[in-house]
């Protein structure tokens, strides 16, 4: 593009973004989750593109799967990745507002992910005709990715399935907006322990405290950590008692845990099941649950990241490759299948989950100019 019309398709995309992100859109509100997605809808209504609405129930928004599929065309295609959602509640608009300081354009949920699926919707906009691509694009967006997808997995999944290749719209990395070939594996452990009540001043030596207990599985779980094998637990959570004067009765632990491989979450869930109560009086309940598995970086995904730096060398810039992330997305799902997966190709910017979350509005035209060149020309 010349430089006039760079700077009409900056300023078309920097106005659609603001659009996105003053609809506030966080995980667990219904209506305005619902709102986001007719904002989106009427945003591609009047494009030759199909839309279908797949309803969650009353627990969260609706997917939108968004394609160019002829009628008939059953053939595996690109599987183009993305959430509606954010983490930040209603109301955050006040402390982080949309707003531009120099390069940067700033509010809540704008690189964490509403940037990177405006630019790619864009791109396949433009190529809304089965014929301007080599392969059927399908675009599912997501309601619940920033909240562990438990509604929408098994959709993506099945998607996933039927595609030869799945491109993530999560934000570029923040150094030199590097792309993502590995994630690490995600999961929750909880340990339960249960006391015995007591008047804490009358009968203390009748109680069993169930914090005591817990605190001793505290410090166990925060030593399986080792960083050697790129494994980390990290308790995050407590809960338990009632009044300082009442022995508790019960207490439980929530710990995330992030994990490079299989072979190591595996190794994990067994150091986590011989957790043992160390008062006998006090029973502990375990449980262990990997929510997101390892995304790995296989020949497969390196063959895909080799053209898809073509494609970005096309659009005017270097797409480089960032080291293991132990952030995780939806791509750990689709890679986890054998799907060949690329994430990290949405925008440029920084402060994920932060007020101080941001892009950089300099590069949204070449960033969309990839997305049009890769769902044209990958085959």
């Amino acid at each position: 593009m010349n430089h006039e019309a760079t700077n009409e398709m900056t300023e078309a995309l920097r106005q659609q973004i603001i659009r996105w992100v003053e609809l506030e859109s966080p995980s667990h509100e219904y209506a305005a989750l619902c709102d986001m997605a007719d904002l989106i809808l009427s945003e591609v209504k009047e494009s030759p593109l199909t839309v279908d609405r797949i309803d969650l129930g009353p627990e969260t928004g609706p997917i939108l799967h968004i394609h160019n599929r002829a009628a008939g065309d059953d053939r595996s295609g690109i599987l183009v990745l993305g959430h509606y959602d954010t983490v930040h509640p209603i109301g955050t608009l006040e402390q982080n507002p949309c707003r531009q300081e120099d390069d940067k354009l700033f509010g809540p949920g704008i690189y964490d992910m509403k940037s990177g699926v405006v630019l790619a919707l864009s791109a396949l906009k433009e190529l809304a005709h089965p014929s301007n691509t080599q392969l059927p694009i399908d675009m599912l967006l997501v309601p619940d990715e920033e909240s562990g997808s438990h509604y929408s997995r098994p959709y993506t999944e099945a998607f996933a399935k039927k595609s030869k290749y799945t491109l993530v719209c999560e934000p570029a990395r923040v150094e030199e907006g590097r792309c993502v070939t590995a994630r690490k594996g995600t999961g929750n452990i909880f340990v339960t322990a249960h006391g015995r009540p007591s008047h804490a001043g009358i009968h203390h030596e009748k109680g069993r405290n169930a914090i005591e207990e817990i605190a001793h599985q505290v410090l166990a779980l925060e030593k399986l950590t080792d960083y050697e094998r790129g494994i980390t637990v990290s308790v995050g959570v407590i809960k338990g008692g009632t009044t300082s004067n009442v022995v508790p009765s019960w207490c439980q632990i929530k710990a995330d845990f992030r994990v490079p491989n299989s072979e190591m979450a595996e190794r994990l869930e067994q150091q986590v099941k011989q957790l043992s109560n160390v008062n006998p009086d006090i029973p502990i309940e375990v449980e262990f649950t990997l929510n997101r598995p390892a995304m790995a970086r296989t020949d497969d995904t390196a063959a895909l990241l080799a053209r898809c730096q073509q494609f970005a060398q096309q659009a005017g810039f270097e797409l480089k490759e960032a080291p293991m992330t132990g952030g995780a997305s939806d791509a750990n799902f689709t890679a986890a299948l054998g799907i060949p997966t690329l994430d990290g190709l949405g925008a440029d910017g920084n402060g994920a989950h932060t007020l101080k979350e941001h892009i950089l509005v300099s590069t949204l035209a070449q960033r969309r100019q990839f997305w049009l060149y890769t769902l044209a020309q990958l085959s």
